[in-house]
């Protein structure tokens, strides 16, 4: 699957934010949608698309609890929603997180694999930079998501720090709940050897990323 299925995550979350704890206690001064709204205008949105598209914008229930709620979960649908989502997080067989960081900068660089135009065997990107800062060298990059410049040198390039980092890309929301960053493992945006090469570019001691 591709980064705009993964991508879609993300918008099919009516709202902006990422809901946390602290923001509960408005959720039921949010009024729900109902779900034919939300099917409708997910439809419309993807009108004329082909069956292949059609197939990708199937909403799970995760997705679901989202949008109908607009992403202000019920302390109870939080955490129902959060081990859900870490119940899917499939790490490594040989443990390792860790691989290339210089692959990993091409990843983190590419947007490429979501786009109608591209082909079916289009190798993906993580396009990174679209919602982050992580080189200091790279002027270009989006402000959506936090700086990750010197991730791994501030979290002093732990092992468990990494895991993390591998699960947080693996699947976003087994992080926290109607986030907008995509789950990139989860809906096989990037392969296991990707994300590994990702986390390696944010915790590598030689990365730019950390320089």
């Amino acid at each position: 699957m591709k980064i705009a299925l993964i991508a879609l995550s993300a918008a099919l979350v009516v709202g902006a934010g990422a809901v946390s704890i602290s923001a509960v206690s408005t959720a039921q001064q949010v009024s729900k949608a109902a779900p034919a709204v939300v099917d409708a205008y997910v439809e419309a949105t993807f009108k004329g698309a082909s069956d292949t598209w059609k197939g990708r914008i199937k909403q799970d229930e995760t997705q679901r609890a989202c949008s109908e709620n607009k992403n202000e979960l019920s302390t109870a649908e939080f955490q129902k929603v959060l081990a859900r989502e870490k119940a899917s997080v499939v790490f490594p067989a040989d443990g390792k997180v860790i691989g290339n960081w210089k692959e990993g900068a091409k990843i983190a660089q590419n947007g490429r694999g979501g786009q109608f135009s591209d082909p079916p065997d289009t190798v993906g990107g993580g396009n990174c930079y679209a919602c982050h800062q992580l080189s200091k060298a790279e002027l270009s990059f989006g402000t959506m998501g936090p700086s990750l410049n010197e991730y791994g040198k501030i979290r002093r390039f732990r092992e468990d720090e990494a895991k993390a980092a591998y699960a947080k890309i693996y699947n976003a929301q087994s992080v926290m709940p109607c986030s907008n960053m995509p789950r990139f493992g989860l809906t096989k945006a990037l392969s296991e050897q990707q994300i590994k090469d990702v986390v390696s570019y944010l915790f590598d001691p030689e990365s730019p990323v950390n320089k």
